[in-house]
């Protein structure tokens, strides 16, 4: 679709764009270029490819301020004004997604139990020590996203990332605690509101791997002061 002239193309806000999310072998070298939009802060990364030049999508819906979200093999980039409206195949949770999920799930219970473990014992409670435990939830978390594809998937995701931000800001406080060389009582837990939700939130996400359905039963959403 060609734009009129009087136009500027970075009014493309009024579309609504769904980009297909391909698995690209980059043969090439990565360029210093970087994609800006007139009256917009910030810049994108744009990498050529052969010849053309191809932006980072994640930094085009940044200085876009777009928003980004996943279906099946898709990447949704809704620009401003606009809203998705994406229909679904099917009611249940698809195989990939469940499969990531799972994982990601492990991998917060890993995190989880390592927290638990260090202030039961009376062990150091470190940034170090825990950041892995971390990374990696925090990217099962982020393949379990890009695996969203039924409406099943999408109702689920919210509670996945909510379980999440939980674990993110129960290991942080205690990390915070221990670095203030405050003493932490190894029954700190017992009476903790955010070890509360994590527990109760994981109980209700880890139905899913045993029914083909998520029942929202309000335990990952209820608000938690740290």
């Amino acid at each position: 679709m060609r734009m009129p002239a009087n136009r500027p193309r970075w009014a493309l806000a009024t579309l609504f764009v769904v980009v297909p999310l391909l698995a690209l072998t980059l043969v090439a070298q990565q360029s210093s270029n970087s994609l800006t939009i007139p009256g917009q802060s910030g810049s994108a990364r744009v990498v050529q490819v052969n010849g053309r030049n191809y932006v980072e999508v994640e930094g085009l819906a940044r200085i876009s301020n777009s928003s980004l979200s996943f279906n099946g093999s898709q990447i949704i980039l809704v620009l401003p004004g606009t809203s998705a409206n994406i229909p679904t195949t099917s009611t249940g949770f698809s195989k990939e997604f469940l499969a990531a999920a799972i994982e990601a799930l492990a991998q917060i219970r890993e995190w989880h139990a390592g927290v638990r473990n260090a202030i039961e014992r009376g062990t150091p409670v470190t940034s170090d020590w825990l950041n892995p435990y971390r990374q990696q939830a925090q990217q099962a978390v982020r393949l379990t996203a890009v695996a969203v594809n039924t409406s099943a998937d999408k109702s689920a995701m919210p509670a996945l990332n909510s379980e999440f931000e939980t674990m993110v800001k129960l290991s942080d406080k205690y990390v915070q605690i221990f670095e203030s060389r405050t003493n932490i009582r190894t029954d700190a837990l017992a009476n903790d509101a955010l070890e509360q939700k994590v527990r109760n939130c994981g109980r209700a996400l880890a139905s899913i791997a045993s029914s083909d359905q998520f029942v929202d039963d309000g335990s990952c959403f209820v608000p938690v002061n740290p």
